[in-house]
């Protein structure tokens, strides 16, 4: 993942500037490991894979409820105390084991058990009932690929070291609702992939400034354009901290000790908590630098003023000057 250097800003004058700067090193964003969907073929018997994709900024559910029935291929049901989730189980089974689909209204949904041709059908159906739609490079860098099997008889669900979920043999409630937790932890990391890769592009978009503080260039940006910048980082604070669970647990885990075991463990695996930190960190010193230019580019302009307020003085002063001459030589 990308990092930023911390560096100290004490002047708002170019000379200043570029004196107290230190280098602003960019590294690209490393892309975690993460697991290859196998094929079924010579995937070991009783493994199924589970795949989640974020596509856009949000889904709109009561639509896509009714595209579902009409469709006729996925019978759709709620989930207890979940408004914000659809849960679709496949009406005609291919094998023993279900397909079933997880549609989050924050614009993910998590695929359980469904052939890569399948999952590429169904992201095509969800486009006409999304809200701001991601690039399809970006919704396939971004998502995730897991494995599950089934526990042996008696046991909880749980997770293994080596990321694979154990999904209990149970009543269809509560497996479906072990299901839904799985998938729950899974999007947040789609979803946060989303942002960072949004947060690189950011950074990018203003490393040639910090090349021009550094050298003390002329600063190639307006003032609107830092305006806008401004509230770009803003916005994707506000998503990252305000409008996620990104920093705390969802309040339908607080009456079922169990599934928020299994919800944290999954949230820990894909190390949800440091790459929240990180991406505060990182969207910190912007705010830093863009608040320097800010700055700097007022200073300037109020610079500008008091010079033009100065030449039209001078220039009163020369023409009342000029008038004084002329009648006194006449």
């Amino acid at each position: 993942r990308q990092s930023l250097t911390s560096f100290k800003l004490f002047a708002t004058n170019s000379q200043g500037i570029q004196d107290n700067i230190s280098s602003l090193q960019l590294k690209k964003r490393l892309i975690r490991r993460k697991k290859i969907l196998e094929d079924k073929l010579v995937r070991p018997p009783g493994l199924y894979s589970v795949v989640a994709f974020a596509t856009a900024e949000e889904y709109d559910l009561e639509r896509l409820i009714k595209g579902l029935r009409e469709l006729d291929l996925y019978e759709p049901k709620v989930i207890e105390n979940a408004s914000d989730v659809v849960h679709a189980v496949a009406k005609y089974q291919v094998e023993k084991e279900p397909r079933e689909i997880f549609f989050f209204r924050e614009g993910s949904v998590v695929l359980w058990n469904v052939t890569d041709l399948e999952s590429s059908n169904v992201l095509n159906f969800l486009r006409q009932y999304e809200q701001d739609s991601y690039s399809e490079r970006l919704v396939q860098q971004e998502s995730e690929i897991m494995n599950y099997r089934h526990q042996s008889k008696g046991r909880a669900s749980a997770l293994e070291k080596d990321g694979d979920f154990l999904v209990a043999i149970c009543d269809n409630p509560e497996i479906t609702l072990d299901k839904y937790t799985f998938s729950n932890a899974m999007v947040l990391s789609v979803k946060l992939g989303i942002w960072e890769a949004s947060l690189e592009k950011y950074i990018n978009t203003i490393e040639f400034v910090t090349e021009d503080l550094k050298k003390g260039s002329k600063i190639k940006i307006s003032r609107e354009e830092v305006l806008r910048k401004h509230g770009e980082l803003f916005a994707l604070r506000h998503l990252i901290n305000l409008s996620s669970d990104l920093l705390d647990t969802p309040d339908f885990y607080w009456e079922n000790e169990q599934l928020e075991s299994l919800y944290l463990q999954v949230r820990n695996y894909f190390g949800i908590a440091k790459r929240t930190r990180v991406m505060n960190e990182k969207i910190n010193h912007c705010v830093e630098l863009i608040e320097l230019l800010s700055t700097h580019l007022s200073d300037k302009h109020h610079t500008r003023l008091e010079w033009m307020i100065i030449i039209l003085i001078m220039v009163e002063v020369a023409f009342e000057t000029i008038h004084y001459v002329d009648r006194y030589m006449s």
